[in-house]
């Protein structure tokens, strides 16, 4: 059973930093794409940061050069690193595993979300 496991989440002052972690475990097949989305509250959901395997990343177009995904293979770990906050970060941010299970069916993997605040 897949798992994965968000921390890293909390509140912080405008301007500051965090660093996201997802945790991954229980992932057999191979990952073709890892994710982070956030979900604000009375908004839809958005793509924050993308990984694929080969190491390509695309970014939501409002991080602007602030955030940076990354991972560990060894941990089998997703993070997001994230400075300059501002107020309008504030939201739960969700990662996400996309899983070849055979070629041409793919399954997507969500963790719980970890909520980020960014109020002074």
């Amino acid at each position: 059973q897949v798992r994965l496991v968000e921390s890293g989440g909390g509140l912080v002052q405008p301007g500051g930093s965090l660093r996201l972690s997802c945790a991954a475990s229980g992932l057999i097949f191979p990952i073709k794409l890892m994710s982070w989305y956030r979900q604000a509250p009375g908004k839809q959901r958005e793509l924050v940061a993308a990984l694929t395997t080969g190491g390509t990343t695309d970014y939501g177009d409002f991080v602007n050069g602030r955030f940076t995904i990354s991972r560990d293979n060894a941990k089998n770990t997703l993070y997001l690193r994230m400075t300059s906050l501002k107020p309008e970060d504030t939201a739960v941010y969700l990662c996400t595993f996309v899983e070849i299970v055979v070629p041409g069916t793919e399954v997507d993997h969500w963790g719980q979300g970890t909520r980020v605040t960014v109020h002074s």
